[in-house]
């Protein structure tokens, strides 16, 4: 039954693995960003089929089909049996979460009330619990640790006893997912003031800076050089193009002290 669970679980990750590396916009936004609400509903999904698939092994390996997912009334429930509700409870969070967070981000992008900018050639897992910063955000990195528990917790108790078919958990556990989830939601509804750049171009002598959030007096920083205040002109930020052919980032900083996510420089030609 170890070999089982090892090689069933050997090849759940590794067909997970591929899956995302394949197509990687399974876990990723509009944006190309790694996505917390798809990733967490994601990594659900597979945790709920691997456990499926070592049943069913395991039915298979003892002999028993289908009567082991169908015992007599008097041999009490079946292992699908915490399927409904805990495990739909479980799973609805992340899911309801992800769907709404797709829902407000994209009005939000619609409206003009948020900007997005792009992400690198390959998408880093670490976006999953940053902002549109690149900072660390307290609370996706609050909504994928808890969830991280409630998987971890599952695995675990599914691992000690297969026979037994899915775990039966706390009916308080479907709170791990679902008020992190929550705190996710209203996260995401609030708008966030940091600047965001989403392209860099020179006209001439000036640097133009395109993106979203920008103030008037916003500050630019280009390598170490020292920071340059800008000319906000049509939501876009001018300044003098610097001479430093170097490639390096820029940020922009407005008069309150936030920072945008270094964008590279010079653009790419």
């Amino acid at each position: 039954m170890k070999l089982i669970i090892t090689v069933l679980g050997a090849l759940a990750l590794a067909g997970t693995a591929l899956v995302v590396w394949k197509r990687p916009a399974v876990v990723t936004g509009r944006d190309g960003r790694v996505s917390t609400s798809l990733t967490l509903a994601f990594a659900w999904t597979a945790v709920l089929v691997w456990m499926l698939l070592v049943l069913l092994g395991y039915a298979v390996a003892t002999g028993k089909g289908l009567a082991y997912f169908t015992p007599p009334g008097a041999a009490g429930p079946g292992p699908l049996a915490p399927l409904s509700p805990t495990y739909l409870e479980l799973l609805g969070g992340p899911f309801v979460a992800m769907i709404a967070a797709k829902a407000v981000v994209g009005g939000r992008l619609k409206a003009g009330s948020m900007t997005k900018a792009p992400s690198g050639a390959r998408a880093r897992f670490r976006e999953a619990i940053s902002n549109d910063a690149g900072r660390t955000d307290l609370l996706d990195l609050q909504y994928v640790l808890f969830n991280a528990v409630a998987m971890l917790y599952v695995v675990v108790l599914f691992a000690m006893d297969v026979a037994a078919g899915l775990p039966r958990l706390p009916d308080e556990i479907w709170l791990l997912t679902a008020a992190p989830a929550a705190a996710y939601l209203a996260n995401k509804a609030t708008p966030r003031p940091n600047p965001v750049v989403t392209g860099v171009s020179r006209q001439g002598e000036s640097l133009v800076i395109e993106g979203g959030g920008f103030p008037e007096h916003a500050q630019v920083s280009v390598g170490t050089d020292a920071p340059v205040q800008a000319h906000l002109e049509n939501g876009r930020l001018l300044l003098p193009a610097p001479r430093t052919e170097t490639p390096t980032t820029l940020v922009v900083t407005t008069p309150t002290g936030l920072r945008s996510e270094p964008f590279p420089y010079p653009p790419a030609t």
